[in-house]
């Protein structure tokens, strides 16, 4: 069965620390964690305080509380969500995970389910997880690739200023 920590350390490294880029709508972000998309995040908290002192953002690596509370959001608003512990593959649990991170855990779910064959309703049931575990697995990942990708491209074409991101997202897509 596929491992919260081990798609979490992905996410990690694919998402990186704290931004502020006026053209993202997601605002604020933190490890990922969009602010105008999650403003209840208790993590929040923690990176105002943070703010205050001159080290920011450096100090927001040191802090350990903050990193459980990244965890604790992830695990629950993302990979349980997705049921990730009912998935056989590490890869596909990563991937989906992944794009679930960047794109909404629905939106993923969805793209998953319809790669997949079932009812393409974001929402992981035990026929989604059945379905999932007997596809095979590097057709899953390929269809899921180019399904990621052309949501993109979508983005893109209805919101131009995210253009800047596509190529990123494409690496981001094709690696994982």
């Amino acid at each position: 069965m596929a491992e919260f920590k081990t798609a979490l350390d992905l996410v990690l490294k694919n998402e990186g620390g704290y931004s502020f880029d006026k053209d993202d709508p997601g605002g604020e972000t933190y490890k990922g964690i969009a602010r105008n998309m999650n403003s209840k995040w208790e993590g929040w908290i923690t990176v105002d305080l943070l703010k205050k002192n001159s080290s920011f953002p450096n100090n927001l690596k040191e802090n350990s509380e903050l990193d459980q509370q990244v965890a604790h959001f992830y695990e629950s608003q993302f990979w349980d969500k997705m049921q990730g512990d009912g998935i056989t593959s590490q890869l596909v649990a990563n991937s989906i995970f992944d794009f679930g991170v960047n794109a909404g855990i629905k939106t993923s779910c969805s793209l998953a389910q319809l790669v997949i064959g079932v009812t393409a309703d974001g929402v992981v049931g035990p026929k989604t997880i059945e379905a999932l575990n007997q596809f095979e697995e590097q057709l899953f990942l390929a269809s899921f690739t180019l399904a990621k990708i052309a949501r993109y491209i979508k983005i893109v074409d209805s919101r131009p200023t995210s253009r800047k991101y596509f190529y990123g997202w494409v690496r981001r897509a094709l690696g994982n």
